[in-house]
């Protein structure tokens, strides 16, 4: 009771406080699961060494205590950000139909991992690339993420969504004299020229499962 006397509620240091108070258990104990020396716990709430608890040890106390970590000074995880996702999915192999109104869903991504892309919620997609044309680099059920603001073709290959003759396809395209360049990762597909293709958006990232 005198610890906490001294202590600001807010304090993730009181927080704990009253928790093992209220548990009735020891800062020895808990100070040895953590694998810490026993003083451990004891030194951090009354004399604020160390001054932040390290995460491994929030997250252990966080979890016997049945708390969120935010209420021991862990940071709140960022709200996650929707992005629409397209019920096709972008043939990387012989080709999917796309049909005339595809569905849209939603997927949420941490928006730290949007900012890190330099993209916004708005301006991205998700869909799931199907087959082996562009293997190694996209794989069979690959979950891409493309900005739709980048649509603009250059001179060096990179790999686009597009439309073609009904069909979408995620592919490596670029410029050509005669149009554009469509060309597969995978050698055993043939490239293909052609004007007739809109580029939906630049692949900007993927994820993949791990079988």
């Amino acid at each position: 009771m005198a610890i906490m006397a001294t202590m600001d509620a807010s304090d993730p240091r009181a927080r704990l406080a009253a928790l093992i108070d209220a548990q009735g258990v020891s800062y020895a104990a808990l100070s040895r699961m953590l694998r810490r020396n026993e003083a451990y716990l004891q030194q951090y709430v009354r004399r604020g060494t160390p001054r932040d608890l390290a995460e491994r040890d929030r997250a252990l106390l966080a979890a016997y205590f049945r708390v969120d970590a935010t209420e021991l000074g862990g940071v709140a995880a960022p709200r996650m950000a929707p992005i629409r996702r397209l019920d096709v999915e972008a043939s990387a192999g012989p080709g999917a139909f796309s049909g005339d109104a595809p569905g849209e869903g939603a997927m949420l991504l941490d928006p730290r991992l949007l900012e890190s892309l330099r993209l916004s919620a708005k301006d991205a997609a998700m869909l799931r690339a199907r087959g082996d044309s562009m293997l190694p680099t996209i794989a069979d059920g690959d979950q891409i993420v493309i900005d739709e603001r980048d649509t603009r073709l250059g001179t060096v290959p990179a790999i686009f969504v597009l439309r073609l003759d009904g069909v979408v396809l995620v592919k490596r395209v670029s410029k050509a004299r005669d149009g554009m360049l469509i060309e597969s990762d995978n050698p055993a597909y043939p490239p293909i020229t052609t004007t007739a293709a809109a580029i939906i958006g630049r692949v900007v990232w993927l994820s993949r499962a791990l079988r």
